[in-house]
């Protein structure tokens, strides 16, 4: 918990600001939100490729942390750097050119217009979205979960000011719309990531000698890229699949559509603590694999005993969010819709997914537990067979049943997710799978100081 915390605080952050900010572009009109819904589709789904580096980014340098090996830890941080300039670069270039025709492919006449409009400011800005990603994971890695939160809240309370004042400019600021909307939330990231950097200004590491390429780092970024492929593939299958089930959904109208999108939101605020453990679990993981390796013991028996304690906590909170679904409902629909047949359909949503979340929390915190362990085939056939099950299933079932078939079906793709998951593990592949061994460099007291200070006692 002490690791999860703070994450939950940092993602629950990040949709409050996301839903406000919505709220204010909503008064520009239909074509301004279709034109944003569909800039946050676009980055949600180049998130995807930034989880690749970020999360095998935190992967790697929590089992350098565990193992003690400060030099190796050098080398995770300049390589995932490299990466990141890489990354932003092949994404912020060709999408900018780009960025007309991907508006038009989506949407048409002044909608297309606008989200041409913010793409021309995001596609740009895109690299200070992923080195903050990768700043935030290089003080996970080493079981610092506060700083990012913080730089989080800072972030995210400069953008709840800013974007007032920029879409809809009062007083002496110019109304810009959906222009401004994008140009608050560059402000807002580049503040947070000034700030992230000046606190990683004492740990900065000199640049290695030889080029770019000297000294491991060519292998590293591959492990990084290896290591962080299930979890960029794990989130892109669920968005996709998500997209889908929301086609489904609108073949029962329209209020079947606004209930589920007001269920989703509530969803999304409680299954983030299963995130949380997520991420929490992958650090400890990763740490206790490299520290296993370094005493000589078989990584495969901290693993087990940290996924026993990480279904526990998981469990707990499925439970919890379930419970908590099925009576708060009905007032918890009131708030967002008054209109009866919206709230029927939120309400029956949400009870439904009593059921599913807790097969749901243990799938995606012992995920995190496979993944950084280096078991990642495993969770991401499971997620893959599970999420066909979930859309085959509802599909069936929403013949006879209607919509409620549907949410049905999500429990069921949880029920194999988890089923396939908790299949006997082999003891040789935990601890080993997906990690690529890289030569040694010196190592560099900056980032072995970064090391000592989070070394537990």
């Amino acid at each position: 918990m002490a690791l999860a915390g703070p994450v939950y605080g940092e993602l629950l952050s990040g949709v409050v600001a996301s839903v406000v900010g919505a709220y204010w572009v909503a008064g520009l009109g239909a074509p301004a939100v279709a034109a944003v819904t569909l800039a946050g589709t676009v980055e949600n789904l180049l998130l995807g490729l930034v989880l690749v580096v970020a999360s095998g980014t935190t992967v790697r340098l929590a089992q350098a942390h565990g193992a003690g090996d400060r030099a190796g830890a050098v080398r995770v941080a300049r390589a995932a750097w490299r990466l990141c300039a890489l990354g932003s670069v092949l994404i912020a270039v060709p999408g900018f050119l780009a960025r007309e025709r991907i508006a038009g492919a989506f949407l048409d006449g002044e909608a297309a217009a606008l989200a041409a409009d913010w793409f021309t400011v995001a596609f740009p800005a895109f690299a200070l979205f992923f080195a903050q990603r990768i700043a935030d994971e290089l003080f996970k890695g080493v079981g610092d979960t506060r700083t990012p939160l913080r730089t989080a809240l800072l972030g995210n309370a400069l953008l709840l000011v800013l974007d007032p004042l920029l879409i809809l400019g009062p007083g002496p600021f110019p109304a810009l719309g959906v222009t401004g909307g994008a140009l608050a939330l560059t402000a807002s990231r580049a503040v947070a990531l000034a700030v992230t950097a000046l606190l990683r200004r004492r740990h900065r590491m000199p640049a290695p000698a030889g080029g770019p390429l000297a000294g491991g780092l060519l292998a590293e970024g591959r492990a990084i890229t290896a290591t962080g492929a299930p979890f960029g593939l794990d989130f892109t299958a669920r968005m996709a699949v998500g997209t889908v089930q929301l086609g489904l959904v609108a073949a029962f109208g329209v209020p079947a559509v606004a209930g589920y999108g007001v269920g989703y939101r509530v969803l999304l605020i409680v299954t983030m603590a299963f995130y949380a453990v997520r991420q929490a679990a992958a650090i400890e993981a990763a740490r206790l694999t490299g520290a296993a390796r370094r005493a000589g013991v078989d990584p495969a028996t901290v693993v087990r005993s940290l996924a026993r304690d990480t279904a526990r906590l998981a469990g707990a909170l499925g439970v919890g969010a379930a419970l908590l679904c099925a009576a708060a409902a009905r007032p918890v629909a009131a708030l967002f819709t008054d209109d009866p047949a919206v709230s029927g359909e939120a309400v029956g949503f949400l009870r439904m997914a009593g059921l599913y979340l807790l097969p749901y929390a243990l799938v995606v915190a012992l995920g995190g537990v496979h993944q950084a362990a280096g078991a990642g085939r495993r969770p991401v056939l499971a997620v893959l067979l599970g999420l066909a099950a979930q859309l085959a299933s509802g599909a069936a079932l929403s013949g006879p049943f209607g919509v409620r078939g549907l949410w049905a079906g999500m429990t069921i793709g949880a029920l194999v997710q988890l089923a396939l998951l908790l299949l006997p593990l082999s003891r040789r592949r935990a601890g080993s799978a997906g990690d690529v061994p890289v030569p040694n460099e010196p190592e560099e007291a900056s980032e072995g100081r970064l090391i000592e200070r989070n070394a537990p006692a």
